[in-house]
Order: structure tokens, then sequence, then C-alpha cells
């Protein structure tokens, strides 16, 4: 059971059945955070560049406005990182750039705007929390880059190797707990930056990720059912159970946030979970990510779904 339940997750991988131990992890499943990092936005920060030139206007024109409501819609995590991984959460959403007039190499997290955690402080975290948890693997999904240049890219990941060193498990074949394990690894970093990746043995290639972009969760489980009528991914990949504010919806909920909009379609969302299953077979799910985690009983749920690989 999760901090929902009453208790830890904190080491849920090394006390799965031994069955499951030569498991492929793109086999298991796995509970993910949706952007990781936007519990600690600054309410101080720019509006980040990636947004439209009218936030960027508003923003100047009617900070005090403006500022609060991208705050509110930003927000998709109330636990800390050291928390969402004592809830169990193993496959953290790291979306990373550089800001501008920032300093030199000072890299922060952003969703619409940036965190005051430093993205090298944070790796450090973490780091330190799987010391103390050795047998637990968790999956760093690096995206986004926004700001960030051939060098900024190379300064992140000489600290991503420096801070986690031998606990990096190299690209190849998709590994079991057992292997991990045998080989004192403990961390996957997925890295969208195609240029990075050919350079770096310890990245991976960026990890797909289903996104509805929508705003109410029937729609979102009607997209998540087409995407597995495809056919899942051969590796690793998230289904993401996050909702989407769109201008329309914002508008029309001038006191609500995120939150708001979320909490109340987390049942739906959570009874979906529970009819997924982890496995080879091409409708089977993965690693699956949502907001706000720690608020009911989401973690515990995916990871659960382990269980029906016993039953084959």
């Amino acid at each position: 059971m999760g901090a929902a339940g009453g208790c830890s997750n904190a080491d849920w991988m090394a006390l799965l059945c031994p069955r499951l131990w030569d498991v492929p992890l793109h086999h298991l499943s796995i509970p993910g955070s949706h952007d990781t990092m936007t519990y600690c936005l600054s309410r101080k920060s720019p509006i980040s560049q990636a947004q439209s030139r009218l936030l960027h206007l508003l923003g100047r024109v009617a900070p005090c406005i403006t500022r609060p409501m991208v705050l509110k819609w930003s927000v998709t995590q109330a636990l800390d990182v050291t928390q969402q991984l004592d809830e169990g959460v193993r496959y953290l959403d790291l979306r990373i750039a550089h800001m501008m007039g920032g300093s030199e190499r000072n890299l922060h997290f952003v969703h619409m705007i940036y965190t005051t955690a430093l993205v090298e402080d944070t790796l450090t975290e973490i780091s330190e929390w799987l010391e103390s948890h050795p047998r637990e693997v968790i999956i760093l999904a690096c995206r986004n880059f926004e700001g960030m240049t051939d060098e900024l890219h190379e300064y992140l990941v000489g600290c991503i190797k420096n801070i986690f060193g031998d606990m990096l498990c190299p690209r190849g074949d998709i590994p079991t707990l057992r292997q991990l394990w045998a080989r004192g690894q403990q961390v996957i970093v997925s890295y969208e930056d195609e240029a990075s990746v050919g350079r770096h043995r310890e990245l991976w290639p960026g990890i797909p990720y289903w996104w509805g972009n929508k705003v109410k969760s029937q729609a979102l489980l009607h997209y998540l059912e087409t995407m597995k009528s495809c056919g899942r991914p051969g590796g690793l990949f998230v289904a993401g159970i996050n909702l989407t504010e769109n201008v329309e919806y914002v508008l029309a909920h001038p006191s609500g946030s995120l939150e708001k909009m979320t909490l109340p379609n987390l049942p739906s969302l959570r009874a979906w979970v529970r009819e997924q299953r982890p496995g080879p077979g091409s409708h089977c799910t993965n690693i699956i990510a949502g907001d706000f985690v720690g608020t009911d009983t989401f973690v515990n749920d995916v990871i659960g779904l382990n269980s029906k690989l016993l039953w084959s």
C-alpha cells in the first residue's frame, strides 16, 4: 500500500514476487508522475519562452493577474521528488530548460514557468535516495530542453554521469530487475535529443508518451483505448492519465486550477487503471503516469497490476 493507504511503497521493487525479477522492465507495470517537478514552480519566474506571444504580453501588462493564473494551471504535483519516490513513483518526467537571462550553467525545470529547484541539485537528491534504496530502479525522462545549446547538453550529460556514475544502465536490451541488481544499476535515462544520445551510451532514446490532450476523463480514456488498439510500442512507453486544460476551459473556470479540474476525475481514471494489464501483449500497458500522485490509490493500483503477470 502507498501513502494513501497508510504505509510506504519506498521499496516495492525489492519486495516484488521473485517470479517477476526476470521480467524485462517494459513488461512490468510502473507508476510515473507527469511533469514531476511542478511542485516547486516559482511565483517570481518569468513565463517560459515556449509560451505564446499573447501570454507574454499579458505577463508584462498585468503580471499580478497573469502569473498567479499561470501558476494555478501549471502545478501538476503536490509531493516533492523524494516524497514521490517514497510513494512508489519510478518514472520521473523531467522538463529541463535554460532560463533566458539566467546564469550560464543553472538549469531549471519548466512547465509554462520555471522552477525554483535547479536540475543538478534535484539529480543529486534522487541519487542520495537511490543509495538508501539499492534495489529500486528509476527511469528519468529528460525532455523539453527549452533554450538548450549543444554545450549545455554536454554539461547536463556530464552532470548525469558524475552524479549517478555506476548506477547508470547503458542502453541496450531492456533489462530485468535481476540483471540490474547484479550489475548494481538503478537508473535508466531517456533523453529526447538524438545528437546527445548518439554521443553517449549512457543515454536511451526518448520514451513514447501517450498524451491525450483532453479536458474530460471520458475523452482521455477513449484516446488511450484507441492507442492500445493500435498496439503498444516495442520498448518502454508511458500511458498518461493526465488531463489537459485549454483556453476555453480556463476562461470558463476563472477560479479553477489544474488540481480542481483533476481531482473529481480521479475515480474514473483510477477505474481504468485497475482494468489494465502489463506484459508483452499488444494491448498491454507499461508505465502509467498521472498528476497529483499520492492523493489517492493511483500508485498502489499501478503496482498492483503486476500481480496479473502471476496469473498467466
